[in-house]
C-alpha cells in the first residue's frame, strides 16, 4: 500500500491494557494473528465489551472508508486494514476499561480482553466487502448481481448503487461460501451441487444467494433494523397507534393465536418480535424457522426459556432433510407454552394449526399475503401441498379452529415508505368452502391505516377485557393519534 494513505489516516498508538503489553508484529503494528483464540464462551461482562467495541469499530471503519473515498485514496488492503483495526480496538478497550472503573464495574483481565478483541475482529472482518454496507444502520436491503453490481435500499426508500463488494465473481462466491459455512448450527454448502443457499449473518441479517442457475452469482440481504422490537416502539415509529397497541397486547395476554400477514419487507418479523415481547417471561417458547432470524432467545431476561429450531436441507446424497413441518411436530413434544413459526410457507401449515388448536393457545406465525382476507386462500393452498391432502372443507374447519386473529401490514398511503397495521380480522368460523371472518379493523381509504370496522364478538371482547383491554376504546377511537 502506498505511503500517502498512512499519512492521511494514521494508525493510533498502542498502549498497554491493565499493564499487559499489546502483541505487535516486527513492523511495530499489532498483529491480529498473534491474538489468542476464542474457543471458550465469553463471560457476560466480556459480551458487553464485545458489543461496545464492535459498534465503535464499525463507526471508525465507516469514517475511514468515507474519508479515503472523498480524498481519492485507494481502499486499504484487507490485512492492513485488519491490523489497523486491532490497533484501534486496543485504544478503545483501554477507554472502555476506564469507563467501567469510573462506574465501579469490574474490569476484564488482559487475557480475556484480548479474546474480546479477537472476537470483534472475527465478527467484522469475516464479512469482507459487505462490512461497510452492513455497518450503515439506515441500509435495509442489499442486492448484489455480480461482484460489481451492488444496489442498496435505505429505510427512507432511497435506492442507490454501491461500490463493488469483491474483486471478482469468484471472490464473491467464496465470500458467500465462507459466511454460509460459519452460519447457524451447521454448515450450509454453496456450490454447483447446491446452487442456492439461505442463512443469517452474526448481526441477524438474512442472506439468500444463488449461483450456476444465473449468469452471475446473485445475493440478496435483508436486515431487521429493530432486533428487539416492542409494541410501544412500533407506536413511536408510526406502525400502529395507542389503541392498536393496547388491543394487540391484550391479544397476546389473552393467549389468542395470531397470524401476521403482509408483503415482502412489510415488517412481519418485526411485529412478531414486538408481540412476543408481551409474552410473560416464565413461558416456554419453541421457535421454528427456515433460517434463524427471530432471535428471541438472545434476550435472556425477557425470554429465558427458548428453544430455537432451524430446518435442515438435504445433503449432497439427498438425505438428512428436516422440514419445517417436521419441526412443528417435534415442538409439540417439547412441552411448549407457545409455538412460534417464523414464516408459514408450505405443508407445515397443518401441524401448525394442529398445535394452535390442541392446547398451545397464544401461538404465532407470519405469512406472505397481499391482504388479510387472502391469508385463508394461501393457507388452503399450502394445506393442499401436505401429505395429508385435506379437502378444502376440512382445511377451512382446521383454520377456523386454530387462528383467532389475522393482523395485516401494508404501506401507508399518506406517508412514503411507512409500514402500518392496515387490517385485523377476527376468525369466527367456517361454512361450505370458506373461512368466515369479521374485519374488525379495515384500511382507511385515504391513509391506509387501520380504522374500526365490524364489531368484535361479545365473547371475544370479554376475553380481551379479562386480559386488561378496555372495549370502550373502540367507541373512543377518533383516528390515529386521536
Amino acid at each position: 500500500m502506498s505511503g500517502h494513505t498512512h499519512s492521511a489516516l494514521p494508525s493510533p498508538p498502542r498502549p498497554s491494557v491493565n499493564g499487559a503489553p499489546r502483541p505487535a508484529s516486527a513492523s511495530g503494528s499489532v498483529d491480529a494473528a498473534a491474538l489468542p483464540g476464542t474457543g471458550e464462551p465469553l463471560s457476560a461482562a466480556a459480551e458487553g465489551m464485545r458489543d461496545a467495541l464492535r459498534q465503535r469499530l464499525s463507526v471508525w471503519l465507516s469514517t475511514r472508508v468515507r474519508a479515503a473515498g472523498a480524498s481519492g485514496q485507494p481502499r486499504p488492503a484487507r490485512e492492513e486494514q485488519k491490523a489497523e483495526a486491532v490497533a484501534f480496538l486496543a485504544d478503545a478497550a483501554e477507554e472502555y476499561a476506564g469507563q467501567q472503573l469510573t462506574r465501579g464495574q469490574p474490569v476484564l483481565g488482559a487475557a480475556e480482553e484480548q479474546r474480546v478483541i479477537t472476537a470483534v475482529i472475527n465478527d467484522v472482518f469475516g464479512l469482507g466487502g459487505l462490512h461497510p454496507l452492513l455497518a450503515h444502520q439506515e441500509i435495509e436491503n442489499i442486492n448484489i448481481n455480480g461482484c460489481d453490481q451492488v444496489f442498496v435500499r435505505y429505510a427512507d426508500g432511497r435506492r442507490e448503487q454501491a461500490p463493488p463488494v469483491a474483486a471478482s465473481d469468484e471472490e464473491l462466491v467464496g465470500l458467500v461460501r465462507d459466511l454460509a459455512a460459519r452460519s447457524g448450527v451447521e454448515e450450509r454448502h454453496f456450490d454447483r451441487g447446491s446452487p442456492g443457499v439461505s442463512f443469517h449473518l452474526p448481526g441477524g441479517e438474512r442472506v439468500f444467494a444463488v449461483m450456476a442457475v444465473t449468469g452471475r452469482p446473485a445475493v440478496a440481504i435483508r436486515r431487521h433494523r429493530h432486533q428487539r422490537a416492542t409494541l410501544a416502539g412500533l407506536r413511536r415509529l408510526g406502525t400502529l397507534d395507542a389503541h392498536l397497541e393496547a388491543l394487540l397486547a391484550a391479544m397476546v395476554r389473552a393467549r389468542k393465536n395470531l397470524l401476521i400477514t403482509g408483503g415482502t419487507g412489510a415488517g412481519k418479523t418485526t411485529l412478531l418480535r414486538a408481540l412476543a415481547a408481551e409474552i410473560p417471561a416464565w413461558e416456554r417458547l419453541i421457535t421454528i424457522e427456515d433460517t434463524f432470524e427471530l432471535g428471541l432467545g438472545t434476550d435472556r431476561q425477557a425470554h429465558p426459556d427458548v428453544v430455537a429450531m432451524q430446518a435442515r436441507e438435504a445433503n449432497i446424497e439427498g438425505e438428512g432433510e428436516i422440514t419445517l413441518a417436521e419441526l412443528v411436530r417435534w415442538a409439540l413434544r417439547m412441552s411448549p407454552d407457545r409455538v412460534i413459526v417464523g414464516e408459514v410457507r408450505g405443508p407445515e401449515m397443518i401441524p401448525m394449526c394442529n398445535a394452535m388448536s390442541q392446547g398451545n393457545d397464544g401461538s404465532m406465525g407470519t405469512l406472505h399475503s397481499s391482504s388479510s382476507a387472502g391469508a385463508f386462500t394461501k393457507l388452503a393452498a399450502y394445506a393442499a401441498q401436505g401429505p395429508e391432502r385435506l379437502p378444502l372443507e376440512a382445511t377451512n374447519l382446521l383454520i377456523a379452529s386454530a387462528v383467532h386473529f389475522v393482523i395485516h401490514l401494508d404501506a401507508a398511503r399518506d406517508v412514503p415508505n411507512q409500514r402500518v397495521v392496515a387490517s385485523i380480522r377476527e376468525v369466527v368460523g367456517a361454512e361450505d368452502r370458506q373461512v368466515i371472518s369479521n374485519e374488525i379493523f379495515r384500511p382507511d381509504p385515504v391513509t391506509g391505516r387501520a380504522l374500526p370496522g365490524v364489531p368484535m364478538r361479545v365473547e371475544t371482547l370479554e376475553g380481551l377485557r379479562a386480559a386488561g383491554f378496555r372495549p370502550e376504546a373502540f367507541t373512543e377511537f377518533r383516528g390515529w393519534g386521536g
